[in-house]
């Protein structure tokens, strides 16, 4: 038998409608040259089939996908060079923090070492042992360290780059897989060179970044892309460039979750990471409305909290609104919890809960319109249709509103943040 499916509405027509004619409301995800892609393609067939429930299962595969995508990032570099505090501020955490990845002067790595993500375990950080130790060599380095499961690599250099370097480099391409040169402890240089009389930290970036691309291009390597980066600080320099360029290079559903998984350090990621989220918000209500579409009393409003609660959860982990990124900010910026907190007015990810979900339901609808919901859902058929249209608008207006106030206030802790570089600045890097 087929799953019972209204007929479709305005409002759904709306959701696969073309740009120019689509309202506010409708936002589906799309391909980077503006095609739909797979998923909205085959949830546009099953709408204009008439088929809701066949959407909206889409849309839940398509949930089921994002969650299980993974994401094998390998980080390697000669001995010495940061990798494992790259590999942690990477995740957002401080070399001290909990589950990150264990420092020291000399080689710590001895065999790969993953680290996954503390809120996105399918996003996985390799710590590869170092480039020219007893142990590995550049000709054999890539089959030992099992090279075809990581999805990119990042060579990392303290001082200048080598030929080893340059040979891995060359293998990477080889085996058509993407690499990118990242020059580590660039604060400690600066810090060095401000005991000159007439320093200049832009011509003092630029001497570094140049004789970084002049050494590769001497091994071989044709117009060389370095990006300068300090663990320590690591909102500056070329950090911000370095993940622009990363994320542009990922597929979708890769791209997406390391997106998540990325810090919030700046105000160009919380930005992207909002219109990120933003984009999956059509498929949440979609989902919605094909549960309050089946003629069962009261099962719309309980699915509805449901889905709530597991996306308002989503967007504060993602925002770093959760214990663990604000014990990890306040100590690498020498704040406690409670001031962190103090800007923070939405709830954290450990407070959501039904009757959160449900106060945030009325704040954006009003207490009518859920009462109207329930009741609605008790008339059969022609109440189904209304339900199911009521349904989607409601999930969609209110989880916009919540991802607003939660972006908002990421906003305002990156604000706080803003002391470290005061902070920092004042400290002798280690």
């Amino acid at each position: 038998m087929k799953p019972y499916s209204p007929e479709i509405s305005p409002v759904f027509a709306t959701t696969i409608a073309p740009t120019s004619e689509r309202s506010p409301i409708a936002t589906p995800a799309t391909e980077r040259k503006g095609r739909l892609n797979k998923e909205t393609e085959d949830i546009k067939a099953a709408l204009e089939a008439g088929d809701l429930s066949g959407a909206a299962y889409v849309a839940h595969k398509s949930d089921e996908l994002l969650k299980k995508t993974e994401l094998n990032i390998a980080i390697t570099g000669e001995s010495g060079a940061g990798k494992s505090s790259f590999l942690n501020a990477l995740r957002g955490l401080g070399d001290e923090d909990k589950d990150s990845a264990k420092t020291g002067v000399v080689e710590t790595t001895k065999k790969p070492e993953p680290y996954k993500h503390f809120k996105y375990p399918n996003v996985i950080f390799w710590d590869l042992p170092g480039i020219g130790t007893p142990d590995f060599k550049p000709d054999t380095y890539l089959e030992q360290v099992k090279f075809d499961r990581y999805d990119f690599f990042i060579i990392l250099a303290s001082e200048r780059f080598r030929a080893n370097h340059a040979r891995l480099a060359q293998e990477i391409r080889r085996m058509e897989k993407k690499f990118y040169f990242v020059r580590s402890k660039v604060d400690f240089d600066l810090y060095n060179e401000k005991r000159k009389q007439n320093f200049d930290e832009e011509k003092t970036l630029d001497k570094i970044r140049n004789d970084c691309i002049e050494h590769l291009s001497k091994e071989g390597i044709s117009s060389p892309k370095v990006f300068l980066v300090s663990s320590r600080e690591f909102q500056k320099y070329d950090s911000p460039k370095l993940q622009k360029k990363l994320l542009k290079e990922l597929e979708s559903h890769k791209k997406h979750i390391f997106l998540l998984a990325l810090p919030n350090l700046s105000k160009p990621i919380l930005e992207k990471k909002k219109k990120a989220l933003q984009r999956q918000i059509w498929k949440q209500a979609l989902k919605s409305c094909a549960i309050a579409a089946v003629p069962l009393p009261a099962l719309s409003v309980k699915c509805d909290i449901g889905i709530l609660v597991d996306n308002m959860r989503q967007y504060c982990e993602s925002f770093g609104l959760d214990d663990i990124s604000l014990h990890a900010l306040a100590s690498q910026v020498g704040k406690s919890v409670a001031e962190l907190k103090d800007v923070i007015k939405s709830p954290l990810a450990k407070d959501i809960s039904k009757e959160t979900a449900k106060e945030q339901l009325t704040k954006a609808t009003g207490k009518g319109l859920i009462l109207a919901k329930h009741f609605i859902s008790m008339i059969p058929v022609a109440g189904t249709i209304f339900a199911a249209e009521r349904s989607f608008t409601v999930t969609y207006r209110m989880l916009n509103s919540f991802l607003d106030d939660v972006a908002e206030d990421a906003q305002r802790v990156l604000i706080k943040d803003t002391i470290k570089n005061r902070l920092l600045s004042s400290k002798t890097p280690t």
